[in-house]
């Protein structure tokens, strides 16, 4: 005879047609601990769940549906904290905009298999349209940020920040302005101001102050301040205290100038990450 705790519960069938998890999914969350079972009778083995373990369900799949992976999922569900449940959910955004980017490069990359625009035994760089050029400029740029961002890098996430840095400038290199070119040498410096290499730092934003200064037509307001922050922190890095005193001063007075409130704060920000 059915035990009255059995009776108000519902086994995994029903539980499944209810959540719309698959009862092969349901065992998985059970081995996973992720989502047990209310109950489990011992002689057959038989999962039986409560009512008040549908929100929990509906959870997991929300947020399986939309690929966070299962340890993310364990992670969000077991926190009451919003802002870690943002933080979580912004970082799965990031990592989800990254794979979309590189989804795009291959869709773009078989349409032009498919249209005859490039041939199967080899594709060359120079075969490349404009607008595929700049498209691959953004992403990589895009890439690179992500990366750098990242808190722990391995050694060869650092390997790959640095060729995202170069294939992006170097496309820039090909379809885009004086401006783009700039703020890809200012990238370039970035990347290896945060691995500790000075000299490469140095090299990439002397050339980013020298394309700013040689094209005002098409630069925004932040490209010179960008291009003096980029000078401080090499010379940071480098150990040349004074000169990255110097040029953190002009940079700052340069950035009084940008109209834009959110663009200033920006500016002003990077230059307080500049130790003194």
């Amino acid at each position: 005879m059915e035990s009255l705790e059995t009776s108000q519960l519902m086994p995994i069938g029903r539980f499944s047609r209810l959540t719309g998890l698959t009862v092969k999914a349901l065992r998985h969350y059970d081995e996973l601990g992720l989502l047990r079972p209310a109950q489990v009778e011992p002689a057959t083995g038989y999962r039986f769940y409560g009512l008040d373990q549908v929100r929990r369900a509906e959870a997991i799949r929300t947020l399986r549906r939309l690929e966070v992976p299962l340890d993310d999922v364990a992670a969000l569900l077991a926190t009451d904290d919003p802002a870690a449940v943002h933080r979580m959910l912004v970082d799965h955004q990031r990592r989800t905009a990254v794979r979309s980017a590189r989804l795009n490069v291959v869709l773009q990359g078989l349409q032009r298999l498919i249209d005859g625009k490039e041939s199967l035994m080899g594709t060359h760089a120079e075969a490349l349209d404009a607008e595929a050029q700049r498209r691959l400029g953004i992403d990589l740029f895009n890439k690179t940020w992500t990366l750098i961002e990242k808190a722990e890098r391995t050694r060869e996430e650092d390997d790959e920040m640095i060729h995202c840095a170069h294939a992006s400038a170097y496309h820039w290199q090909q379809v885009g302005t004086a401006a783009n070119r700039a703020r890809s040498e200012w990238q370039c410096s970035r990347v290896y101001a945060i691995l500790g290499r000075a000299e490469p730092a140095l090299d990439h934003a002397r050339r980013c102050l020298e394309l700013v200064e040689a094209n005002p037509d098409v630069m925004e307001e932040f490209d010179l301040p960008a291009a003096y922050e980029a000078l401080a922190r090499a010379h940071h890095v480098a150990g040349n205290a004074d000169e990255s005193r110097r040029f953190a001063g002009l940079g700052r007075e340069a950035a009084l100038a940008i109209a834009d409130d959110d663009d200033r704060a920006i500016m002003e920000a990077d230059f307080a990450t500049i130790p003194t």
